[in-house]
C-alpha cells in the first residue's frame, strides 16, 4: 500500500541476534572428555589384550566410540551455564557411570547380599541356598538354633551332633499338647548331671525349612530343660550335613512324592 506524505516511515527493523558460538571452555570440557575416554580405552586394552583380537571387535570398539563422540557432541551443543554447571554434570555422570561399573564388577558379590542379610537377621529361620540345600548361621553364642514345625507348631530347637537322639524339653512338650503327666519314662541315658530319663514320642511331621520328615520320632525328657535338642536322630536322616564358615549346611534327598529320607 502507497504511504501518504504524512506517514511516518517504519523504524528500521534491527536484524535479528547472531547466534553465538559455543564458549571456548566448553569446546576444550569436550576435549577433556574425549581424552579422557582414550585414555580408558588404551589402559583397558592393555590390561586386557584378549577381548580385541578379530577385526570384528575392533568394528564393535570403534561403533561404540563413535557413539560416545556423539552424545558428548549433544551435549555440548546444549549445555547452557558456566564452567562450573559442566563441571557439576561431568562430576555426576562419573559417580553414575563408576556405581554402574562397580555394580557390574562386583555382580556376582551383590547377588549374595540378599541372603547374607537373611542369615544375618534372621536367627533360627534356614536359608535356602540351592537345590536341597539349606545353611542355618551359627549364633553370637557359637550355637546352632532352628525353628521348626512340629506337628505344624513351631518349635526352636539347639542343634547338638553329641546327642543321640531329638529330645523335646517338657516346657515344649506341654506347649504342643503332648500329655507328658501319663507318658512311661523307660528311657534311661547318662548326661552331664547324671542319670536321665525320658519317654519316646511319635511325631506326625517334623519340618526344618523344606525339609520335611514323616513319622519322625523323639524323646520327651522328664528333667526340665532349657531348651529342646535337634540331635542325630535327624541329622543321621538327611543325605549330608557339615559346618563350615561359621554355617551348618544341610543336604537332602526326596523320594517321588517329596518328602525327605
Amino acid at each position: 500500500m502507497t504511504r501518504g506524505p504524512w506517514e511516518q516511515p517504519d523504524p528500521p527493523t534491527a536484524p535479528p541476534p547472531s547466534q553465538p558460538s559455543a564458549p571456548s571452555h566448553r569446546l576444550w570440557l569436550w576435549l577433556g572428555l574425549l581424552a579422557g575416554v582414550g585414555v580408558l580405552v588404551v589402559a583397558l586394552m592393555r590390561a586386557y589384550p584378549e577381548a580385541i583380537q578379530t577385526g570384528d571387535d575392533q568394528v564393535s570398539l570403534a561403533i561404540k566410540l563413535g557413539f560416545v563422540v556423539l552424545v558428548s557432541t549433544a551435549l555440548l551443543r546444549g549445555l547452557q551455564g558456566s564452567p562450573r554447571q559442566y563441571l557439576k554434570y561431568a562430576a555426576i555422570w562419573t559417580g553414575i557411570i563408576a556405581v554402574l561399573a562397580l555394580g557390574y564388577a562386583y555382580r556376582a558379590e551383590l547377588a549374595q547380599v540378599p541372603r547374607k542379610l537373611q542369615l544375618a537377621f534372621n536367627v533360627g529361620t534356614p536359608v535356602t541356598i540351592g537345590e536341597r540345600t539349606l545353611v542355618v548361621p551359627q549364633g553370637e553364642d557359637g550355637s546352632y538354633v532352628v525353628d521348626a514345625l512340629m506337628n505344624g507348631k513351631r518349635v526352636r530347637f539347639v542343634v547338638d551332633t553329641g546327642a543321640t537322639e531329638t529330645v523335646l524339653s517338657p516346657a515344649d512338650a506341654r506347649r504342643l499338647g503332648i500329655p507328658v503327666d501319663t507318658l512311661t519314662y523307660g528311657y534311661e541315658s547318662e548326661t552331664a548331671n547324671g542319670k536321665g530319663y525320658s519317654a519316646a514320642y511319635d511325631a506326625t511331621s517334623l519340618a526344618v525349612g523344606t525339609i520335611r520328615l514323616d513319622g519322625f520320632r523323639m524323646m520327651v525328657n522328664k528333667a526340665p530343660m532349657s531348651g529342646s535338642l535337634l540331635g542325630m536322630s535327624f541329622l543321621q536322616r538327611l543325605d549330608a550335613f557339615e559346618f563350615r564358615d561359621r554355617q551348618l549346611i544341610l543336604k537332602w534327598r526326596e523320594d517321588e512324592k517329596g518328602r525327605a529320607y
